[in-house]
C-alpha cells in the first residue's frame, strides 16, 4: 500500500458506501409482484461488520430508495442509512456535522457520476473496480474487486490494516496476518 493511502486510511473513523454498483453489482432484479431484489456479498458483510468490532462507523448513502436496502442495513447493525439522497453532498455536510467528523475521519466508495463530489470532499475516496472513468479518475483509490464482488471488504481490509488492526483480527481468527510482498 502507497504511504500517502496509509495516511489518508489511518486517519478513518466511518466508512461511508453507496449501495447500488458499490455494495452491489448494480444489477436489480423485480419479480413480476414488482418485488425488487438486490445480490450483496456476504464477504463484504463480514468485511463491514469487522470494521464496526474495532470502532470505526458504517453508513451507507444511496440515490434510490429500497426496502432490500433497509433490510441489509438491519442485518449488518448499520444505523446511519440515507435513501433517495439526491444530492449526495448535502447529506454529507450533515454526517460531518452530526458526527463531529472532520472530512479527514471520512472515506467514501463510489460507482457513478452521483458520486464524484462526494468522493471530492472526503478524506480517503474510492471507486469500485467497475465504476464510471470519470469516477476512476475523481476517487484516490480503484478497488480490484468490482462492486457487490469484494470491493467493500477490500476498502475494508485497507483501512483495518492501515490502522495496524489487522493483527487483532489475525489472532481473533488464528492466521498469520503477515501480507506477502
Amino acid at each position: 500500500m502507497k504511504k500517502s493511502l496509509k495516511e489518508k486510511l489511518r486517519k478513518i473513523k466511518m466508512l461511508i458506501l453507496d449501495v447500488d454498483g458499490v455494495m452491489t453489482d448494480g444489477r436489480i432484479i423485480m419479480d413480476d409482484k414488482g418485488r425488487e431484489l438486490k445480490n450483496f456479498d456476504v464477504r463484504d458483510g463480514h468485511g463491514i461488520k469487522l470494521l464496526q468490532r474495532y470502532g470505526i462507523s458504517v453508513a451507507i448513502l444511496t440515490g434510490r430508495k429500497s426496502k432490500v436496502v433497509e433490510y441489509r442495513a438491519k442485518d449488518l447493525e448499520i444505523t446511519e442509512v440515507h435513501q433517495k439522497a439526491f444530492n449526495k453532498e448535502i447529506i454529507l455536510e450533515k454526517i460531518f456535522k452530526k458526527h463531529r467528523l472532520p472530512a479527514e475521519a471520512v472515506a467514501y466508495v463510489g460507482d457513478d457520476i452521483v458520486d464524484i463530489p462526494v468522493l471530492r470532499r472526503v478524506g480517503f475516496s474510492a471507486a469500485a473496480a467497475d465504476a464510471m472513468e470519470i469516477v476512476k479518475k475523481s476517487a484516490n483509490y480503484v478497488t480490484k474487486n468490482r462492486g457487490g464482488r469484494g470491493a467493500v471488504r477490500e476498502i475494508c481490509e485497507m483501512i483495518l490494516q492501515a490502522q495496524d488492526l489487522w493483527p487483532k483480527v489475525a489472532e481473533r481468527y488464528e492466521f498469520d496476518h503477515k501480507v506477502k510482498k
